[in-house]
């Protein structure tokens, strides 16, 4: 097991490596020049050349690749052009927002998906496995920012509950200070009205950003029992009396669950990059609505910041997934022990 992780995570070091430095060269190559836009079109040629010099854009590109990546090392991003503030602590304010509704919005996806693609198994070709093939469909080909809108409309119109925009309340003079997190925060505090506060203005917003994942993975859980179903050793389990919900949760699901693990995995690290226009139709004080912000003004260390952000979820997605295969099926650490 020692050997599988270290080999992972060694992989996926260089791979945030790579992805550092790609991101580097992008944001260079990208036409317009930061400090004009900046200053705005008023500002002097002068004054232009000394922004270009105060922001190192004027050394040469080796140069500017080897202090960005020191920086990087130190936790340094630079200086944002938009806030006038430091990368690093616009990212850290404005990430708990993000990172809140990306796990409320896996957790929808976890309990509302897998079971459904059991329930979808198990009664295959019956009403259900009809009813859930249709919920599917709908949530893979409708994109999220059209699902906001379409929540956001019935919110506004038909369910009052469910606020448009914004975190929590800004009345109910609440700061979370433990975890960061909201929801969290207000069950540690015993504040129920922030609580109930926080869920309703998170729902829909997780909701528009769950349905593509849930339709998807809820289609591979039903593929994958039924496939499992077909083994040997569930026919001999069920010949042996064992109980059908024993061998439905207790055989077939944890073989079944690899394939949407794998899936969940890659969605958790792909919905800091999907919640840009969520985040933005609901808005949510997240990264993602400052990534907006940053890339309209062409603040590069903004920018770059934001996507490395985006990069590390993938990475550690990536890792925790291996991780947890490793764990649930033994064959993934034989295989990268045989391949040596």
């Amino acid at each position: 097991m020692f050997t599988y992780l270290l080999k992972r995570t060694v992989t996926l070091l260089l791979v945030f490596i790579g992805l550092a430095i790609l991101i580097f060269i992008i944001a260079r190559i990208v036409p317009g020049d930061p400090a004009r836009i900046a200053l705005g079109p008023l500002a002097s040629a002068q004054q232009v050349e000394e922004m270009r010099q105060e922001m190192g854009l004027n050394d040469p590109f080796f140069v500017q690749l080897w202090n960005y990546l020191a920086g990087l090392v130190q936790g340094d991003l630079g200086k944002s052009l938009l806030t006038s503030r430091p990368v690093i602590d616009d990212i850290l304010g404005a990430l708990p927002a993000t990172f809140e509704l990306v796990l409320f919005t896996v957790f929808l996806q976890i309990t509302l998906s897998i079971p459904l693609g059991v329930l979808a198994a198990v009664y295959r070709d019956s009403w259900v496995d009809n009813f859930t093939r249709i919920i599917s469909l709908i949530g893979v080909v409708t994109p999220g920012f059209v699902l906001a809108i379409i929540l956001q409309l019935l919110a506004s119109y038909q369910f009052s509950f469910f606020p448009v925009t914004g975190r929590v309340d800004p009345g109910l003079n609440f700061e979370p200070d433990i975890t960061r997190l909201i929801l969290i925060d207000s069950l540690i505090k015993g504040r129920s009205d922030v609580f109930i506060d926080a869920f309703s203005h998170i729902f829909l917003p997780s909701i528009a950003l769950a349905a593509a994942g849930i339709g998807q993975v809820m289609r591979i859980t039903r593929s994958a029992m039924i496939e499992v179903s077909r083994f040997d050793f569930i026919e001999a389990s069920r010949a042996y009396g064992i109980p059908e919900r024993v061998v439905t949760f207790g055989y077939m699901l944890r073989i079944a669950s690899v394939a949407p693990l794998t899936i969940l995995g890659l969605e958790f690290a792909s919905l800091i990059g999907n919640a840009f226009v969520v985040e933005f139709v609901f808005s949510w004080p997240g990264i993602a609505s400052y990534g907006v912000r940053t890339i309209l003004q062409k603040d590069l260390n903004a920018v770059i910041g934001v996507v490395l952000v985006s990069g590390i979820f993938f990475v550690f997605a990536n890792l925790f997934i291996d991780i947890l295969l490793g764990i649930i099926d033994p064959r993934h650490r034989i295989r990268e022990g045989s391949s040596k």
